[in-house]
């Protein structure tokens, strides 16, 4: 026995209820050991919790004994309940079950016994624990030469056999289209699932629970049991159960709130990371298997996509959220695209709330139409956002109401999942005539600033245009060094006194690293303009992140070979003063 002076003996209330309840789980426990059926396992699962917390109680109220004699007298039941127990295959592969009754029996050995029970109790221990260990103990070696099997597979061995009777009632399939008061071969599927919850934590466990997951149902009864969907995504949550690709799938198909929980958990991963390259981030979306999800099941889109819309509207000037949406919309076309051939889900199901009539052109990759085309297409979504937004606010004027502009949400929303379509209106810009820079600069002044009510996107507008016109000067007064009247007056834009209106600083560093990145200027005039404007404003830390932000996006769009070069040359100029 642990420690018998410090623990104390229990009163005699306490005692007899000791008893009473130990004589009622004994009289279940003997149910479980008679027959192995679907209601036995059943049964079983049920009670899973309730015996662990009365196993725990039983491991405390053994240490308190003085003596296993003292032990057995009080309990006398005692090892009756613990030895059947250990010959139980769906109590002892949970681990959790399987430790607590290790410290039980470990509790009841005597490291000197004092009289022929202690001794014999001694014996019986030792034999018991070779059921629960798998390490070669040298006291379990007589037992296991007499059942010919080593020490270390006995456990496992008896854990298979279980798996693979399990394994056989998980191949039948229900082929008749059942109602709920019928009997069919679902109900022993269900059986099975609930059988495996003790297991879900056991590796040679993880191919049947897939295989569960995965399968095939025609009944309109619940095919797998919730406890099982709950059990087994709590256990590849927390990491302590290796699933296929597929079968997790699957399992966020089943499971809500496992879904929920490896959005957040890439959410986490992106947004607590301030140093995410190009490179990082995408490995991050694929090793998350959400987009390969999302393009096989529209329902798995449907939340996903919820959660990011969500999230965007707390914290709609996050640059690392938007590059995450629009990387993993990116990442989910591409995945889409491969499944088309087996299944066809128009795009409309995937994107309920968005407008219908800008969806597929914001959808589209500029790589799927010719370099000519996109001027004439960004001018007609500049128009067509245009409109849907002083529609909208039209309309909420008349009403006096506050309805959140939910159409004008969404369409903000997909341009941002679409921000490809900004990256190419940067690019043209820096080459546009005077007649498209309307169109253009209203585009990305609706991405940083979607309305008027809360984003004053008209005043940014004008704000805007005249750091495009001050930017235009720069560069293209070829030999004029840049630290005259247009350096000035942009680096006052950026750092504006603290009582005026915020003139979108993101969207100006953008224009200006545009330039700097697409300008017809030589390299080093590029760089030496970009510097004297950040040096002076004192945004030199915020221009490199929005010029990482501005590669990560760019390095999906095909003009990475050409770009590359010029970015890393103006990040290295940026880099000293960081």
């Amino acid at each position: 026995m642990s420690d018998p002076v410090s623990q104390q003996t229990p009163d005699p209330s306490q005692r007899e209820v000791e008893v009473q309840e130990l004589q009622r789980w004994l009289e279940t426990v003997k149910t479980w050991d008679q027959t192995d059926s679907a209601q036995t396992r059943k049964d079983i699962c049920l009670h899973l919790r309730p015996l662990r917390d009365f196993l725990h109680k039983l491991q405390t109220y053994i240490n308190s004994m003085t003596s296993t004699t003292e032990a057995l007298r009080r309990l006398p039941l005692l090892g009756q309940f613990l030895g059947r127990l250990c010959w139980i295959p769906h109590v002892t592969a949970d681990a959790t079950s399987r430790s607590l009754l290790f410290q039980c029996l470990w509790g009841m050995y005597s490291e000197e016994p004092e009289n022929a029970v202690e001794a014999k109790a001694n014996q019986w221990i030792r034999k018991t624990l070779c059921q629960l260990t798998t390490d070669e103990e040298d006291t379990a070696q007589t037992l296991m030469k007499l059942l010919g099997v080593p020490p270390a597979e006995y456990h496992l061995k008896v854990l298979r056999k279980m798996l693979a009777r399990l394994q056989e009632q998980a191949g039948t399939v229900c082929t008749v289209s059942c109602d709920g008061n019928q009997s069919c071969l679902c109900d022993t599927v269900q059986a099975t699932s609930e059988a495996c919850i003790p297991l879900v934590t056991c590796p040679e466990a993880a191919s049947l629970i897939g295989a569960l997951l995965q399968r095939p149902f025609t009944s309109v009864k619940a095919p797998l049991s919730e406890d099982f969907i709950q059990a087994t995504g709590s256990a590849y949550s927390c990491r302590l159960l290796s699933l296929e690709a597929p079968a997790v799938v699957s399992l966020w198909w089943h499971s809500v709130s496992s879904l929920e929980d490896a959005v957040l958990r890439l959410m986490e991963q992106v947004l607590t990371d301030n140093k995410t390259t190009s490179h990082k981030l995408q490995q991050l979306i694929s090793e998350s298997l959400l987009p390969k999800a999302c393009a096989q099941h529209c329902s798995i889109f449907l939340v996903v996509n919820d959660i990011f819309s969500c999230a965007l509207k707390q914290m709609e000037e996050n640059e690392s959220l938007r590059l995450l949406i629009t990387t993993f919309t990116t990442h989910f076309l591409k995945e889409l695209a491969t499944q088309k051939q087996q299944k066809s889900v128009p795009l409309k199901a995937y994107f309920p709330k968005a407008p219908a009539g800008v969806l597929l052109p914001l959808l589209t990759q500029p790589s799927e139409m010719p370099e000519e085309a996109w001027r004439d297409h960004l001018t007609w979504l500049s128009g067509s956002l245009r409109r849907l937004s002083e529609e909208e606010e039209e309309e909420e004027d008349r009403d006096g109401t506050n309805r959140g502009l939910p159409l004008l949400f969404e369409a903000w929303f997909l341009l941002v999942s679409s921000s490809h379509w900004v990256d190419v209106a940067l690019q043209l810009l820096v080459s546009s005539q005077d007649s498209d820079c309307e169109h253009l600069l209203w585009l990305l002044t609706f991405y940083h600033h979607p309305t008027n009510r809360g984003h004053h996107r008209d005043q940014q507008l004008v704000v805007v245009k005249e750091a495009w016109g001050h930017i235009c000067g720069l560069f293209t007064a070829m030999g004029a060094p840049p630290l005259g009247g247009g350096s000035s007056l942009l680096a006052d834009l950026l750092s504006p006194e603290p009582q005026q209106p915020s003139p979108a600083p993101v969207l100006i560093l953008q224009l200006l690293l545009s330039s700097a990145m697409f300008s017809p200027l030589p390299l080093s005039g590029s760089t030496q303009i970009l510097l004297a404007v950040v040096e002076r404003s004192g945004v030199t830390l915020e221009a490199a992140c929005v010029l990482g932000s501005l590669e990560i996006r760019l390095s999906g769009g095909g003009r990475t070979h050409t770009l590359l070069p010029r970015i890393k040359a103006l990040q290295q100029a940026l880099a000293p003063n960081t």
